[in-house]
């Protein structure tokens, strides 16, 4: 049983008056008893709680960011009318705000026989599987003295996906892909490694392309097309050891290296090539292999939906011996870590020659936008001493990846914002030159 304000409004009405005109055992129970037994009668009279029955529908998957709707449908079997408060329990993380968690409290009435459907809103501020804790039913009398409360568990849960914030860059990319295929009217044939074809010789084409053998086969001359690779393979590495856990600006720099692993996905597939996703720390925190050009994206995004920066360092020698077993063709290997000295010099330089003698290595890395503004500081003691550290932060990072490019590594350090489009930039470069 659950009292109402209503309730102790009314006790001390009516105890007031007893306290100063009579005060005696015999006046107050003149009020209470009254008072006792309309609360009895309320409280039986409320509709039963245990009795009631709920369903859901709605949003089962969300981007971070945007909103999803889920429906409760209430349904109240007994005689009596449902006058209720109810508490649709989520996570913390459902919601962004305060003031967008008070949309799980419903406040409603529900005839005998009869349902209702309530909405509760949700925009969740971290990824992962958002799962509906517990409903929270306050049934009232009529008389709103006293109420009925119980719980009941119905499961749901809201899949809570990684933002595709770079899809933006998408249209531009692939206008670029189609450039290089050949397929749109621009006046340089799209180079590549692969041949495709034979056509008739026109003015301005390259002599070096000329087909000799089918030339002399046949009245006119004949030159080769060329198209680029097709049907290679990329593996996707994600380093998700400590380091992925620093903040650059408003997000980890997992997530940021998240949303260019789905851009580099999205534009390789349409490429025709053929793509693979490993998160690796110290061991296999998820891996994506041999999907279809068409399911390999939403398998992408469900297998880093569960991902967590875990503050361990990075086996480096696990992640090489991982990566080659997991590509054993030539492939395009994808590695989104830290420029950070240490775990490169210490870690990744050594176990480097592995992966370069039989695969090529690309290394992309979200730089701090935060470092290049204490650069510019100028004017007070702290501001020149800002500016030097991030000078020297700078050098550091420049001497690393100088590093890693002269083991034949092809190196991307670019700002959260710019990491995706810069490294599908990459990509579409290494594909014209014919490296993968």
């Amino acid at each position: 049983m659950a009292l109402t304000g209503r309730t102790a409004l009314l006790a001390a009405l009516g105890s007031l008056p007893v306290g100063i005109f009579a005060p005696s055992w015999t006046g107050m129970l003149a009020v209470n008893a009254p008072l006792s037994l309309a609360i009895l009668c309320d409280y039986a009279l409320a509709a039963p709680v245990r009795t009631l029955q709920f369903t859901r529908s709605g949003d089962t998957s969300v981007r971070l960011g945007d909103g999803a709707e889920v429906q409760l449908t209430v349904t109240n079997p007994s005689r009596r009318r449902l006058r209720a408060h109810l508490r649709d329990a989520w996570p913390p993380s459902t919601w962004s705000t305060e003031a967008e968690q008070a949309s799980s409290r419903h406040v409603f009435t529900v005839p005998p026989g009869e349902r209702r459907r309530l909405t509760t809103f949700l925009r969740p501020s971290r990824r992962g599987d958002r799962r509906a804790e517990r409903v929270t039913v306050r049934s009232f009398g009529p008389m709103g003295l006293a109420a009925r409360q119980g719980n009941h568990h119905v499961p749901w849960t809201v899949r809570v996906l990684p933002p595709f914030t770079s899809r933006r860059h998408l249209p531009s990319r692939l206008a670029r892909l189609r450039e290089l295929d050949g397929r749109t009217s621009v006046l340089t044939r799209g180079q590549g490694t692969e041949f495709d074809s034979l056509r008739a010789y026109v003015p301005g084409d390259d002599t070096r392309s000329i087909d000799w053998r089918a030339t002399a086969r046949q009245s006119a001359v004949a030159v080769r097309t060329w198209r680029p690779e097709r049907d290679r393979h990329i593996l996707i590495v994600l380093d998700t050891g400590r380091t992925s856990a620093g903040r650059v600006g408003d997000v980890p720099r997992l997530d940021a290296a998240m949303d260019a692993t789905l851009l580099l996905t999205a534009l390789a597939t349409r490429a025709g090539d053929r793509v693979n996703l490993l998160a690796y720390d110290r061991r296999i925190r998820a891996q994506v292999l041999g999907k279809a050009g068409g399911d390999i994206l939403s398998a992408i995004v469900n297998a880093m939906v569960p991902l967590e920066p875990e503050l361990v360092e990075t086996d480096a020698r696990g992640l090489s011996t991982t990566a080659l077993a997991t590509a054993p063709r030539r492939s395009l290997i994808v590695l989104l870590t830290s420029l950070d000295s240490a775990p490169i010099e210490e870690g990744l330089l050594p176990v480097l020659p592995q992966l370069t003698q039989r695969h090529t290595v690309l290394v992309a890395a979200v730089a701090d936008p935060h470092i290049e503004a204490m650069t510019r500081a100028r004017g007070t003691v702290d501001a020149v001493y800002d500016a030097a550290a991030g000078t020297r932060t700078q050098a550091q990072r420049r001497r690393t990846a100088d590093q890693l490019r002269r083991h034949g590594v092809v190196v991307v350090d670019a700002t959260p914002d710019a990491l995706a489009p810069a490294l599908a930039d990459a990509y579409l470069a290494l594909k014209a030159a014919g490296r993968l």
